[in-house]
Order: C-alpha cells, then structure tokens, then sequence
C-alpha cells in the first residue's frame, strides 16, 4: 500500500499555500460558515485559530472544485478531520474495489447502483487525495499512486459487475461467481501513466481488453465479439458518463490493435499474432508501463510475459528510436529560441514538458531492455535511477530529470485540481496564473515563471542532448563526394542509405549548390560553411519521410534567397532550427512556397523570442504599427501591410507548426492579426478617400467582422467576410473636399477602396480575399449600409440564417460611437424572443440544403461532413438565438463557438452531449488549422506529405491515421446526433 505513516491533516504546522484573491477568500470562508451548520467538527475547526483552518480556507479559496465538493458533501471534509488520510482513503478505495457486490451473494447491481457508488468514492477520494497533496503531507510519488490505486479499484470493480451479470443473463458461466474475474481469461491492462502507478489528477484512463477463449466461460463462441463489445460499452458508460454524482473516470480504449477495425475486446491470441506481425513502435513504447488492473490478473500477466519478445528485442534498437520520437508526436527541441513561454504552455507535451522526461526514459528502454532486464520498470522515477546505476545516463542527469518530473506532475495536478479538468495548459491570464503559483506556495508569479521555466530548459536540454547522441550512434554518414560532373556511386550508396529515394537528382542539386550557381551561394565563404553543413542536412533531410521532395523545396527556397552566408552558419551552430526548417519543407508546402517566394518571412525566424511569446493583440500592434509608420504613401502603405502581414501569419504558422501554440490559440492569434491589419487599412483607406473627396459632415464608418473572423476562428487560409456600416448628419448632402460626392457614393467609394487594398494583388500579393455577402440583402444590396437601414434591416426583414450570422458579427475597427451603436443593436436583436419551433425548421433546412448541395469530400472535410463543423456552428448559433426564449441570456454577438457552447450549454444541452461537441471542436479545429496551414486545397492522405500526415496526427495527439479517422467518425456520428438531439429539445 502507499503509505505505512497515519498522517492526518490535523499535522499541518504551517500553510504554505494563500488565497490568490480577497474575492476567493471572502467565497471560501463564506462556504466553510454554511458547513460548520449542523457539523461539529467543522464548526470547531472555523472557531480555531489553526493552520488548519487557514490552510482549509486557503484550499477552498484557491480550488472551486474543492469547495463545491465540500459545500455540496460536508460530510467528507467531517470524516477527514477524525481519521488519517491513508485509512479514510484505503476504505474509500476497498469500498470501491467491492462496489460491484450487492445485498444478496452472487446477484449483480443495477448499472445505476454502482455508477452511483464509484461515484461517490471518486468524490472523496478526490477531495481527500488534493488536500493531502496541497498540504504537502503527500507529495507527488503519493499522490500519482493514491489516484493510480483508486483507478483500478474503480475499474476492478465495473469488470467483476459486468462479468457476474453476463454470468446471470446466461452469456457466461463463471468458474466462481463470488469472485467473478478469477479464471475469466478477462485481460484487462492499465496503459500509460495508470500502468505506471504515475495516475494524474484528473487524468482520462487508458485501457486495453483482451479474452481468452480457452479459459470456458463463453457459452456462445459465435457471439463472443458482440457480448463483449455489448460489456465494454457498458464499462465505458459506468466510468465516464456524467450524473448528478459526477463520473469516475473518461476512458479510452484505443490503444487495442488497430482501433479502426476491430472490436473493443480481441482473442489473446489475436492479439498476440498481430503484435508479432504488425506491431508497431509506438506500441511497443506503449507496452513499457502496461499492467494488469483488474480482470484476471493472472491471465494479464502471462500475456505481457508472452509479449516481452516484441516490447524488449534482444539487440541494440537505434534505429527505432526516430519512429518513435516522430510517432509519438514530439519535436525536436528547437535550442537557440530563447526563454520558453510559461502562460499557456503544455505542462505535459509542451518543450521541456512531462512527456520529454518519459520519452527520455522509454527510448533507453526500447534501445537496451531487451539485453538489460533491470531496465524494463514501468515508474519513471525508477527508471531513472537505474538508468544512472547502470551507467547509461550520469547521476546527475538523472537527479535533475527526477526533479524536474515532479515538479512538472505537481504543477499538472495543480492546473487539474481547480476545475478538476483533463487539461494541461498553463493559465493565459496574470490572475489564473497567480492562482497556480499560489497552490505550489510561490510567493507571486514571477518567481514561479523562473522556476517553472528553468526546469522546462533543463528538461528540453537533457532531451535534445539525448536525442543527439543517438544520432550520432545509429547512423554512418558514410561517402559523400559532390565534386566533378559524374555521380561518386558510394555517395549514391550514402544517400540512399540516409533515406533520398532519387540519390543521382540529389546529388546533383546538391553539386548546383558546390558550384556557386544561386546568389546564396556565389561567395567562397557561404559555400564552405554550406560544405561543411551538407552532412548533417542531408542527415536531417533523410530522417523525414519523403525526403525527396522536402530537399527539392529547400532547394526553392535557396534559390530564391539573396544571400546564404548567415543562413548557413545559423544552421551549422543551431540544430534546432535545421530541424524547424526540415519540418516546414516536408510537411506543409504552402508554408515552403511561401518561404521560397519570399524569403524575408524567414527573418522572423531568426528571433530569439519566437517560441516564447504568444502572439497576442498586444504583441502584434506595435509590430504592424512601428513597420507600416516609416511609409510616405497609400500605395507603400498597403504594401507593408502586406508584408507585415505574410511575415505575421507565417510566425503564428511556424508557432502551430512546432506545437508552440494550439489551434484555438492559433484561431484568436490568426484573427487578432487579421483585425489590426484590417484597422490600418481602413485608416489608409479613409485618409485616402479624403484627400480627394473631403470628409462627410459626421461622417462614421466602423467595420463588422463576420463567420470566422467575428467569432474569431480564422485559419492560415481564410477569407474574411465583412459588412461596412455608416451614418453621417441627415441634413448633409456632399462632402467637403475637391471632389465632392453624396453619401452613397462617397461611403460605396470608401467600401470598394477597402476591398481593394486588402484583396487587390501586388508585388507582395494580397492581404485577404474579401467575401461581402453577409451584408443585408446579399450581393443585391449596397455594399456599404447606413446604421439606420441596418437595424431595420434586422429587425424587420433579415431571415433566420441572417440572424444566425449575425451572432458571430463583431465590430473590429472604426469610429468607437458607432461600433457602440452597432454592438447595441447586435444585442438587441439576439435578445428578442423567437418563435423556437420556426428557428428549429429553419435550421433543419438549411442544413438539409447543405447537405444536399455541398456534400462534404470525404471523412477529412470537417467542416461538411455530417456531424462536422457546420453542425456545431449551428448548435452554437440556434442556442444563441432560443436562448432568450428559454429564459437564458445570449452571449454578445462575435463569442467563440466555444464559449457559447460552454455557455449556454451548461443549461441547454445534455452535460455529456456538451462534453463530446467541445471535445469535438477542439479535434476539428486542430486538425483545420494544421491542414489549411499546410497545404492549399483538400487533404488526401494518399497525396499528402508524409510530414503533415504526421502533423495531423499530431494536432490530434493521435499515434497514427487510423486511431485518428476513427475518432473523427465517431464524433461526426456522435455531433449529429447531438444537433438533432439540441434542436429536438
């Protein structure tokens, strides 16, 4: 068991963790009062001057899960306050170990009965786990394994219901029914960190269920996939789905052998025979850490004795180590990229993150298991130490990556415990922040920020270091000779050996590149650097899959530079940033073309910040400002928009692309550029208009941002789609300037200059195409609108599909008076109360007309397919506009789809249809951002770059396609159902 001590949490001495906010105290010692009503305890506790009661109070202050637990169950902070924390939770967790036993011996539970228990232990367990951990009487290897212990007690539990109600039904016959796992041939593993006892807080669990048919409980043979598929569905549904006693855990059962295609539970022996033939690296990785957790356990251990051969061969395995560095969706750490961001960042697969350490530790298994058995634990603390006892790393790599570990897992469970939330992002906000800082004792933020980042850069060290050196070990570079006309055939041998699949169209480039024949070239010194650079290029290029075609667009893309000398000693000195280059060139083209076209979106590459700043509205403006200040002209300003903006969007690429940033984060920042470049055309525009026509008396003008860019969900690719509204002092009739014109014409004047300067191509191509159908009346109306016909318009004539737009229109530039008119009436429509049962047949219409004439391309068209992003859209925008009739408010016209989800979901919609459809959005929206961000067009996985299949994968967190495809065909299903379901309600 965990722990031999009895601590109590009665042995706080002192409180290292304070309220981040008088708001948060004053709600903490608010709840606690309510409590002490009627409890004892806990009013002896609130009449004390304790650590305990401040650290209670800090708790409470700090964790709102934590105080709504206590406020909605007094009576388990009541019980913990009388016993020691290791017994209160090993009867927790034996109750939920015994959970699935009723009254009457050998007669299963209603499912309902024991959700309602395993809930109920979650609960306490849950709330006793976080205060024994915030109080420091538990650190993190006690924690991870309190949580760990619950988890298989809790599915321990589920397997032996199910298993004795197959065994009533008459689908089973169980050698003893009074311990119904035990003979059942019933495998079922703990993957990941649940394997290793390592559990995190609010962690998803991770399962894997095989069947022995041999072992002679099946009665029907036939039947067997059905009645277990028919089990498993249950199992997932008693673990994970919400009631109004919460859920236990989110479960995922797609580390099986090929998700996609097989049933949720296989023979053993199948399983065996796929994994010896197919098997792939990723899975063997995964198979480090299993472990039997429930079912039969000794069935479990004889078949992960059995797959020992394929988890841990028997020779040194280098050349597995890039499969799994790649599959396993991590990038190279890019060294050379300055501090690394703290807001925001993954504390789990972010640069320097958890998953560094344990893919750390599972290459050197992989490479050595096999040979070494004291190198096949499944804790990474454990196998750490004997990684350095055994010579493989030095003490104090190990020491620090140990540090740096539970460091990292105790900011994750403290980033969990607030909300008790499956996440691992840093808070963006200063407040949020603070409040992390707080749970982990820091004294502010600031000295949080130097901590966390020192031990992200210690952890990103000893991972590139580590990935370096097998480099070197796994790979000869063998001949390479570029000189004279004719092809050297060991050079040949070389490149076809590093991976090129053409190595004589290689080499010739490559002798292009010796002969001085590009500017970046023609000087001797760049074209020595190049030489001595050539080796590891070509190295780094042959890792990728297709390497190829990644050679031949960096070959573009020198070509096209006007000189290669600083290029060529930044990439001879920086391997990070080699491998940044490598990764746009064969994964996403459309950012290779890009480079190649031009060049100078590469500079901001060179930037130490990069990585580390989030590209936000205020990290954006003084850029656009401080580039476009320096123009003399409206022509040269709109071209520096038009830099400014390629070399912007190209930076929040790169961050997407490296996993520096998500897709929603992406989304905002994409957006947030798209308004500021949109904001200084305008003021170019209207001073344009000016200077030739004067200005109209009171004239205003203030665009409307609308669909991705209102909400803002921009991708690298988008449109934006605007209306321009106006007013002006009625009794005017002209402007004032030389060439006076009247209202419409000088305000369509204004509109089409607009659309010009940000669609119309020049040398430095275009800012954005400009889709101006969203204004009233279509493309038969004015393309600009006077303030006053617009609200007519929406009050009195706009359709249903116009008012469904209007809940993403956002004001995003022009005269503040006017944007505040605007976002009034914006209001005022979107809290009318409408007639649901039109709302909901015009809703089905439209999407009926979709369906029929845009049918999606295929599965990777996520915004058509059915249950896809069009689906969630109309979920998010018919809530808005049924809200006000429901008695709900409407969130402000322009909110992210998201947050109107979470908003108006947490009412309107089923708790478990809301948590797929977010889930849903999330997916889709990181596999968007990815493809529109890489290619121009469709994605076919079958012409696509093998890097940006990779990506996608990726973006999902997802080892490959298949688990990937899989998944979406689930939440498309699941999505549609959904906006049947919401618009049935």
């Amino acid at each position: 068991m965990v722990d031999a001590t009895e601590k109590r949490l009665s042995d706080i001495e002192a409180v290292t963790i304070r309220p981040a906010s008088q708001a948060d105290a004053k709600v903490a010692l608010s709840v606690l009062k309510d409590m002490a009503k009627g409890h004892e305890p806990i009013a002896k506790l609130l009449a004390s001057d304790t650590p305990l009661k401040h650290f209670i109070l800090a708790a409470f202050a700090l964790s709102p899960f934590l105080r709504d637990t206590a406020a909605s169950s007094p009576a388990i902070l009541e019980a913990l306050l009388s016993e020691s924390l290791p017994g209160f939770l090993r009867s927790r967790i034996d109750a939920a170990r015994l959970a699935w036993q009723g009254e009457a011996a050998g007669r299963a539970l209603p499912d309902a009965e024991i959700m309602s228990r395993l809930r109920r232990a979650r609960r306490e367990v849950a709330f006793a786990v976080a205060l024994a951990d915030l109080s420091r009487l538990f650190d993190g290897r006690e924690t991870t394994r309190w949580l760990s212990d619950f988890a298989g007690a809790a599915v321990s539990a589920a397997i032996d219901h199910l298993l004795l109600g197959a065994h009533e039904s008459g689908k089973f016959v169980l050698p003893d029914s009074s311990a119904p796992s035990v003979g059942s041939g019933v495998v079922v593993l703990g993957m990941g960190k649940l394997g290793a006892c390592e559990l995190n807080y609010s962690s998803d669990i991770d399962l894997v269920i095989f069947y022995d048919p041999q072992s002679g409980i099946l009665v029907g043979r036939d039947e067997a996939t059905e009645t277990f598929a028919r089990l498993l569905r249950r199992l997932i549904r008693i673990l994970q789905e919400r009631t109004g006693d919460g859920y236990v855990f989110r479960t995922d059962l797609r580390l099986r052998p090929d998700p996609g295609s097989t049933p949720l539970a296989i023979p053993v022996d199948a399983a065996m025979l796929y994994y010896e033939s197919r098997g792939q690296n990723w899975e063997r990785a995964a198979f480090i850490k299993a472990r039997p957790i429930a079912g039969d356990l000794m069935a479990g251990e004889r078949f992960l004795k059995e797959l020992t051969p394929f988890v841990f061969r028997k020779y040194l395995d280098y050349a597995a180590i890039a499969d799994i560095h790649s599959i396993k969706r991590q990038i190279h750490a890019h060294k050379g990229h300055g501090e690394i961001a703290v807001k925001g960042h993954n504390v789990k697969l972010g640069r320097g993150g958890i998953r560094e350490i344990e893919f750390f530790v599972q290459t050197q298994q992989l490479i050595a298991g096999g040979r070494t058995p004291a190198l096949r634990l499944r804790e990474t603390e454990a196998m750490l130490n004997v990684l350095a006892e055994t010579g493989w790393i030095d003490r104090a790599t190990a020491h620090e990556l140990v540090d740096a570990y539970w460091f990292l897992r105790d900011v994750e469970h403290r980033i969990q415990m607030v909300h008790d939330e499956q996440t691992h992002l840093m808070p963006e906000s200063e407040a949020e922040l603070r409040r992390i800082a707080s749970m982990l004792g820091f004294e502010d933020t600031a000295s949080f920020a130097r901590e966390f980042s020192r031990v992200l850069r210690t952890v990103e060290r000893r991972y590139a270091q580590l990935f370096e050196q097998e480099a070197r070990l796994s790979a000869e570079t063998g001949n390479l000779v570029f000189t004279g006309q004719q092809d050297d055939p060991d050079t040949l041998d070389t490149l076809k050996r590093l991976g090129f699949q053409r190595p004589s169209d290689i080499a010739r480039i490559i002798r292009t590149w010796h002969y001085g024949r590009y500017r970046a070239t023609q000087s001797v010194e760049a074209r020595e650097r190049l030489t001595e650079l050539t080796p590891e290029l070509l190295r780094v290029f042959g890792e990728s899959r297709r390497a190829d075609e990644a050679l031949l667009r960096f070959d573009q893309f020198l070509s096209g530079l006007p000189a290669g000398i600083q290029l060529f000693s930044l990439l001879g000195s920086n391997p990070g940033l080699l491998s940044l280059i490598v990764n746009i060139m064969s994964s996403a083209p459309r950012l290779a073309d890009i480079i190649a076209a031009r060049p100078h979106v590469f500079d901001g590459m060179l930037d130490p910040g990069l990585l580390a700043e989030l590209p936000t509205r205020d990290y954006l403006a003084p850029r656009i400002a401080n580039f476009v200040a320096g123009a003399h002209h409206y022509e040269e300003v709109l071209d520096r928009l038009r830099i400014i903006a390629a070399e912007q969007r190209f930076l929040i690429g790169i961050r997407l692309l490296t996993g520096s940033i998500s897709g929603l984060q992406a989304g905002r920042a994409f957006t947030d550029l798209a308004d500021l470049i949109i904001a200084a055309a305008l003021d170019a525009v209207l001073e344009e208009v000016r200077s030739a026509h004067g200005r109209f008396p009171g004239g205003r003008v203030a665009v409307v941002g609308m669909g991705k860019l209102g909400s803002h969900e921009l991708t690298a690719g988008s449109d934006v789609d605007l209306i321009l509204l106006y007013d002006y002092d009625s009794d005017a009739h002209e402007s004032d300037g030389a060439k006076p014109l009247d209202a419409t014409r000088y305000f369509t004047r204004v509109t089409q200059r607009l659309i010009a300067a940000l669609s119309a191509p020049t040398a430095e191509g275009i800012l954005y195409n400009v889709d101006m159908r969203l204004r009233p009346s279509g493309n038969k109306g004015p393309v600009a609108t006077r303030i006053t016909a617009f609200a007519k318009y929406q009050r009195e004539e706009a359709w249903t599909w116009e008012h469904l737009a209007l809940t993403r229109a956002r004001c995003i530039c022009g005269d503040e008076s006017l944007i505040g008119e605007a976002e009034a009436i914006f209001a005022e429509v979107l809290s009318q109360k409408r007639d649901i049962a039109k709302i909901r047949k015009d809703v089905e219409e439209m999407r009926d007309l979709i369906d029929r004439e845009k049918p999606p391309s295929d599965i990777w068209d996520f915004k058509l397919i059915p249950g896809g992003l069009v689906d969630i859209e109309f979920i998010a925008q018919y809530l808005t506009l049924v809200a006000p009739a429901k008695g709900e408010a409407p969130p402000p016209a322009g909110t992210h789809t998201m947050e109107v989800l979470k908003g108006l979901g947490a009412t309107l919609m089923d708790a478990n249809d809301l948590d797929t459809a977010v889930e849903a959005l999330a997916l889709f929206a990181e596999v968007s951002q990815i493809v529109r961000l890489c290619i121009d067009g469709d994605f076919d996985p079958k012409d696509a770059p093998a890097g940006l299949v990779d990506l996608v994968c990726r973006a999902g967190d997802y080892p490959d396609l298949k688990h990937l495809e899989a998944d979406i065909r689930r939440f498309s299903k699941a999505v549609r159902r959904i906006f049947q379901s919401v618009l049935a309600a």
